[in-house]
């Protein structure tokens, strides 16, 4: 993928820029960060994951074929050029089917690799970090690497078939728990990762992959994944620290193709996003706090449009939702250990979000639906809108979006959408002539 190789080689010449991954099927969310990135000229870098995107469907119900067509039939609908798209494969591996012996779970595996490069997918991350049934725990680095060789040389005899630019990858092992903590950072802190063990993880792989006749690969491996000391848990954020990380961001320096991925980077304050960039941290993954922003806006205009239509004429999107959820439990409650009223708190307003698996619902898209035709039909008037969603309210006034609830959505979206773009774009005047030369 030279877009993302020529960004790695910019980005190890000193300047300091980087790229976020949107991980989100949600189509108001992957509608909001294709304009974000119209807006800015530059590439957007759109992830899926093994649990929500597989052979067997995920619990999106696509397949990686699906989730492409979907986000390029999104992206000729909104004037986007196709090609300033990057489709990312997150956590490829053993990660849905741990409960399967290690054989089993792996050929699962080395079919949905096979899917997604099939698919058009050019960022790979490999991912064997997980324990099968049968595996003794904790996994050697030896087996982790060798796993994740074994699933590269599936993806290049995938691109072989596919055709067009060569996949690039990510490895590492230091994952921290997809969606946020289940327990209180207070309890169990943040630990950056050990610069020793970065080291190890990398030499793991690199023989892994010479043994495996992969060693032509090897300067297409873009992206160690790492712990820089970031995370979340239901309602709190532990804060980039760039002095307590400066060992780890000091050893990418000796890597010549190599920038360090960040995983649950969602929620950090604004300066945080630039200092990770600046410190290597050069792709930042995100998604929970995106859907949150969109359950924000959603919640806002259900709220305001009962007060505008009345309670019989209004939407009870908001009711829908949580009676969806309180009817099947399965995505939250592994997640919720909390009882009572604290569970309901949770439930709606949890950092981790799992209420982001229940929007695509039938009965939660039909809510949304009325919800849209009623606000489009008879617009809120803005004095409304602005006690619930006060800067999409100004926005409206300013003429900068139309009164329309999907644009507001949006709008309040891409207030997140923009504090990435910031840190990932300032330092570069990279434009999107340039990136698409950059696909030559």
């Amino acid at each position: 993928m030279k877009a993302l190789l020529s960004l790695i080689e910019r980005h190890k010449q000193g300047n300091a820029t980087g790229i976020y991954s949107v991980c989100s099927a949600h189509p108001l969310v992957l509608e909001a960060a294709i304009k974000q990135a119209a807006q800015d000229n530059q590439l957007v870098l759109i992830e899926a994951t093994s649990n929500q995107v597989n052979q067997f469907g995920g619990y999106t119900g696509m397949t990686p074929k699906d989730f492409a067509e979907h986000v390029f039939t999104l992206a000729e609908h909104l004037k986007f050029p196709v090609e300033n798209i990057v489709l990312g494969g997150d956590h490829l591996g053993p990660n849905c089917w741990q409960h399967l012996p290690a054989n089993q779970a792996m050929e699962y595996s080395e079919q949905m690799i096979n899917d997604y490069v099939l698919a058009g997918f050019k960022k790979i991350h490999l991912d064997c970090s997980m324990s099968c049934t049968d595996d003794q725990t904790p996994l050697s680095e030896t087996i982790m690497a060798e796993r994740a060789a074994k699933l590269c040389l599936v993806a290049e005899n995938a691109w072989k078939i596919a055709g067009g630019e060569s996949p690039v990858y990510v490895v590492g092992t230091e994952v921290p728990t997809p969606g946020g903590s289940l327990e209180s950072l207070d309890e169990e802190g943040v630990e950056v990762t050990k610069p020793e063990e970065a080291i190890m993880t990398l030499e793991a792989h690199h023989q892994a992959f010479s043994d495996m006749g992969l060693g032509y690969v090897w300067p297409r491996v873009i992206g160690l994944v790492v712990q820089p000391g970031v995370e979340f848990d239901h309602h709190s954020v532990h804060h980039y620290d760039s002095i307590a990380a400066q060992s780890l961001s000091n050893l990418i320096k000796s890597q010549p193709n190599l920038v360090f991925e960040a995983h649950s980077t969602d929620y950090q304050n604004p300066v945080a996003y630039h200092e990770l960039v600046r410190d290597h941290f050069a792709i930042l993954k995100v998604g929970p706090a995106l859907t949150f922003a969109l359950r924000e806006a959603l919640y806002g205009l259900d709220r305001a449009e009962k007060e505008w239509l009345g309670t019989h004429k209004a939407s009870h999107l908001r009711e829908t939702i949580e009676q969806v959820m309180h009817e099947q439990p399965n995505y939250w409650r592994a997640h919720y250990a909390s009882r009572g009223h604290q569970q309901f708190l949770d439930c709606s307003y949890s950092l981790s979000d799992r209420i982001r698996y229940y929007w695509t619902r039938p009965e939660v898209q039909a809510a949304q639906q009325t919800l849209f035709d009623n606000l489009n039909a008879k617009p809120l008037p803005t004095t409304l809108l602005s006690q619930y969603l006060p800067n999409q309210a100004k926005a409206i006034s300013q003429h900068q979006i139309p009164n329309q609830p999907a644009e507001i959505v949006m709008h309040k979206i891409m207030e997140v959408t923009q504090v990435y773009s910031k840190a990932c774009y300032a330092n570069t005047a990279v434009s999107k002539e340039t990136i698409k030369c950059d696909h030559f």
